[in-house]
């Protein structure tokens, strides 16, 4: 009997599962952890997500699609207001450069913010700015024998074999 009832469970469980949570512009898994879709967002690590389960008094092992809708949307409005959960030591965007505030991007805007600044730095010419326009490393990274995007250096030897077989069928044609 126990089987029997334990099936019937299931299916009440899948009828109320919520397959997508929306945070951020962005969908994540209802069907994995509250830590696990959290930390798939942009903007969200492991650790930051732990702290949002924490902070929502959410448990962060439980399947994000099966929590009530108010811990849900618990969860969504610290997700999408961090910075005013945690530390200002802990948020992405400190010291904005044009409005000066520290905030905690989420989602599609960390993206959008991160090209914004790359074309800043372009526009003004700056070193990091010249690096990314001409496609080359930015971080100090070693380039003398790395990251080079041409083709093949040096003798390509199947190409001087295929020739060579080509003009040999070609003089025995002949």
């Amino acid at each position: 009997m126990s089987t029997e009832e334990s099936q019937d469970d299931s299916p009440e469980e899948e009828e109320d599962l919520q397959y997508f949570v929306r945070i951020g512009g962005a969908d994540l898994d209802g069907t994995k952890t509250v830590e696990r879709s959290l930390s798939e967002l942009d903007g969200i690590g492991t650790r930051t997500a732990r702290l949002v389960a924490e902070k929502a008094d959410v448990d962060r092992n439980a399947t994000f699609g099966l929590l009530d809708e108010g811990d849900i949307d618990a969860v969504v409005d610290i997700a999408e207001n961090l910075e005013d959960h945690v530390p200002s030591w802990m948020t992405n965007r400190q010291n904005d450069f044009y409005s000066g505030e520290t905030t905690h991007l989420v989602g599609t805007d960390v993206s959008e913010k991160r090209r914004h600044d790359i074309n800043r730095m372009k526009v003004i010419k700056s070193y990091k700015g010249v690096r990314h326009k001409r496609g080359q490393k930015v971080r100090g990274q070693r380039t003398k024998s790395t990251g080079r995007s041409e083709g093949t250096i040096g003798v390509n030897v199947e190409e001087i074999r295929e020739e060579m077989a080509e003009e040999e069928a070609e003089g025995d044609d002949e």
